[in-house]
């Protein structure tokens, strides 16, 4: 079986997948491209080890298994988060994807203000809920 071609970049590295997330921002140029950048910066300031990745032709956010992916969209930019649907959301942040028993995901359209506490508040929970969750799967392979 082969395995899927990915790159991967601790911070602000400039390997490929940080060289191909700065592309498909500057490619976007509108305010997708800048929801996105700032979305990047939130998630990078949230984790300073956060590792990206350019997986299924988008960014790929992870640390200790994937955080979120960033999406783009005519009229919105998508971030869903892999473990969404078992991290709490006080704000509200998640507003797509809501069915699912695993994902969830916050659909930014043109002109919404990010609540970026917020967003970096669920950044934190979902590193601490992939931690916790590789601690645990180490643990039982013993």
């Amino acid at each position: 079986m082969k395995k899927a071609k990915s790159s991967a970049t601790k911070g602000q590295g400039d390997d490929s997948a940080a060289q191909q997330i700065d592309a498909r921002i500057r490619e976007l140029g509108d305010w997708r491209g800048d929801t996105l950048a700032r979305v990047r910066a939130l998630i990078r300031q949230a984790d300073p080890d956060v590792v990206e990745e350019w997986k299924w032709a988008v960014p790929v956010w992870s640390h200790a298994g994937i955080i979120c992916t960033g999406e783009t969209y005519k009229k919105a930019v998508k971030l869903t988060f892999a473990k969404g649907a078992s991290l709490a959301d006080p704000s509200g942040l998640f507003n797509s994807s809501l069915e699912g028993n695993t994902r969830r995901a916050i659909d930014l359209h043109e002109g919404d203000k990010l609540d970026e506490k917020a967003l970096k508040a669920l950044v934190r929970a979902a590193v601490a809920l992939n931690t916790s969750s590789s601690v645990q799967r180490r643990g039982t392979k013993a």
